[in-house]
């Protein structure tokens, strides 16, 4: 009787959670091939407000990996009239420049293939460097100097801070580059205005320093992490032949190699108007957001050359791949296996199946953690990305157990959902949690905006309406038959991460945690192949960024500062 009251209310309750109208959007297309979303919601005075450029590092190639992500700073330079104080000198001084840069590049070279042929051990070492070398790196300082001084720095962000607007930001993934900002009802033009001049007339200011804090990026967020470059290589392992096996922060060696040149192609294919996506969402006027749409946005000219599709695809896996690392964190198993891209008729059983196993009143949680006790945490994924996906689980192996307990664990639960039916009011429960999610994910102007900018940059924002209905249709039968049809030996992928014995004892290391020990130990290793310049623009950011960082963090920032110092006092002499 409990049974059957339960499962009756679990289906009042679907209905009661199910939205009730779908989101109205008003979509314009302009001549120039950009579509404009607008969804008005009365009573908020400010206006959610972004825009996509469909391109990821998906769509890079070999050589130029991580300039999508590049460009997410680029885009926040300026213009021929924002950041400048004389945009002549300051163009002028942009292609000196760039005529250096090409020189240093050749140098670069040089000592790369001296490399190779094993006549000198390392190319970065400044002990290798020419003469003629040297010399263009003073040169190219120079005019880095002079570059600063033409600049009017964060103009772009003053003017949208001084007209009220709020959150101006931009993110990077492997499938999209989306920019956004909250802007008052009352100054909309304003942000059509300063959005298309940044398209329409970009200058892409302090684009080698700029890359070389994305390259710093690079090394704090993965480099000197305990897991980060074990995580690229289990990329690199999982994806044979799929652009996805790339890190969207990109490759060492592309992002000290990206020319200006290479940027500025890549824009006027990939942030042409036909390749763009922009949404409103707030309290403004749909006839008036039309009218300065066509007058700004539609005064963009169209790309010449439309993006091409992409092409390679991932071969099919044929056998278990497995991966053991040792690293500075607790025992941990990762298990991959490949599956669908987004909406794949697959793609909403997959997700009603990760649902079911996640959470604290998941499968996975119950079973490994409270029942067995053989982990701390487990979780379980599907990530439907734009042309590929995969079903990842994971667990942390509790003290006293091993990864390989956990992933067997993790194993006997697949088997479960393999050979059973999920029962009804089990189903039930998630789906009511997820039409109850939906509804909640629409209440914010700004995740709405998000929403609509993303799943158009997958398979069109009418989704937001129609996937729904999708998840709710999933039954208990599919679940099993995906479970079947993907989780098997050949296609998965596993790695195994073991905590690292180390002997290090440094007494610099003292009271640090675990991440920043990391942290230390990757800007010791960089500091040998830093020049005084270098030092001195990695303390100018220590600097920059120390004042925002939490207060856990700063006895790691002070370790680091005094390390950057005692370099710079060895490089200019001192003792």
């Amino acid at each position: 009787m409990k049974r059957l009251v339960f499962s009756l209310l679990a289906t009042l309750c679907c209905v009661q959670f199910a939205p009730a109208q779908k989101v109205p959007v008003q979509e314009i297309t302009l001549d120039n091939g950009m579509h404009v979303l607008l969804v008005q919601r009365k009573g908020d005075p400010n206006v959610a407000a972004g825009w996509i450029a469909h391109v990821g590092s998906v769509n890079e190639r070999p050589g130029i990996t991580g300039i999508s992500h590049l460009f997410e700073h680029m885009m926040f330079k300026g213009t021929r009239v924002i950041g400048t104080k004389d945009i002549d000198a300051n163009l002028k001084v942009i292609d000196e420049m760039d005529s250096v840069r090409a020189q240093i590049q050749k140098e670069d070279q040089a000592l790369i293939r001296r490399q190779q042929l094993g006549e000198i051990a390392d190319a970065k070492d400044p002990k290798n460097r020419s003469a003629h070398y040297t010399a263009l790196l003073t040169q190219f300082n120079d005019l880095t100097k002079r570059e600063r001084e033409l600049m009017v720095k964060d103009e772009l962000d003053k003017i949208y801070t001084n007209a009220g607007a709020s959150g101006m930001n931009a993110t990077t993934s492997n499938d999209f580059t989306l920019y956004f900002i909250n802007v008052p009802a009352n100054k909309l033009e304003l942000w059509f205005w300063m959005e298309s001049d940044r398209l329409l007339n970009p200058v892409f200011r302090e684009f080698y320093s700029e890359r070389d804090v994305v390259h710093e990026e690079r090394r704090l967020r993965t480099d000197s992490t305990p897991t980060g470059r074990f995580n690229e290589e289990y990329e690199a392992m999982f994806w044979q032949s799929s652009p996805y096996s790339w890190p969207v922060v990109g490759w060492s060696s592309d992002l000290e190699g990206i020319t200006r040149d290479e940027a500025k192609q890549y824009f006027n294919v990939n942030y042409a108007p036909n390749n763009l996506t922009a949404c409103l969402v707030g309290d403004f006027d749909p006839a008036n957001a039309v009218a300065l749409s066509k007058k700004y946005f539609g005064r963009i000219p169209h790309g010449a050359n439309d993006p091409q599709p992409l092409r390679t695809q991932e071969e099919k896996q044929l056998a278990e791949k497995r991966m053991t690392a040792y690293a500075d964190t607790t025992p941990t198993v990762r298990i991959r296996y490949h599956t669908v891209p987004d909406g794949n008729t697959d793609d909403y059983a997959l997700n009603i199946l990760a649902n079911i196993l996640n959470g604290r009143t998941g499968r996975l949680y119950k079973s490994l953690v409270v029942e067995k006790g053989v982990a701390n945490s487990a979780f379980a994924n599907q990530n439907g990305r734009k042309y590929e996906g995969y079903f990842e689980f994971g667990g942390v192996a509790k003290a006293g157990h091993t990864p390989e307990e956990v992933e067997q664990a993790i194993y006997r639960e697949l088997e479960k959902i393999q050979k059973e039916l999920v029962g009804v009011d089990e189903l039930q429960k998630i789906k009511n949690q997820n039409a109850a999610a939906d509804i909640r994910r629409l209440q914010s102007n700004f995740g709405l905006m998000f929403q609509l900018l993303v799943r158009d940059n997958l398979r069109g924002w009418e989704t937001i309406n129609t996937d729904s209905a999708k998840l709710q249709g999933v039954t208990a039968e599919d679940i099993r038959r995906v479970a079947n049809r993907y989780f098997t030996s050949e296609n998965r992928n596993v790695a195994i991460y073991y905590t690292k014995q180390s002997a290090e004892n440094d007494p610099l290391l003292n009271g640090l945690s675990d991440r920043e020990k990391m942290m230390v130990r990757g800007l010791k290793t960089r500091l040998a192949q830093m020049n005084s310049e270098q030092v001195k623009q990695n303390l100018e950011r220590l600097d920059q960024q120390g004042g925002s960082a939490p207060p856990e963090m700063q006895n790691a920032l002070k370790v680091m500062r005094k390390l950057l110092e005692d370099r710079l006092k060895q490089l200019e002499g001192g003792k």
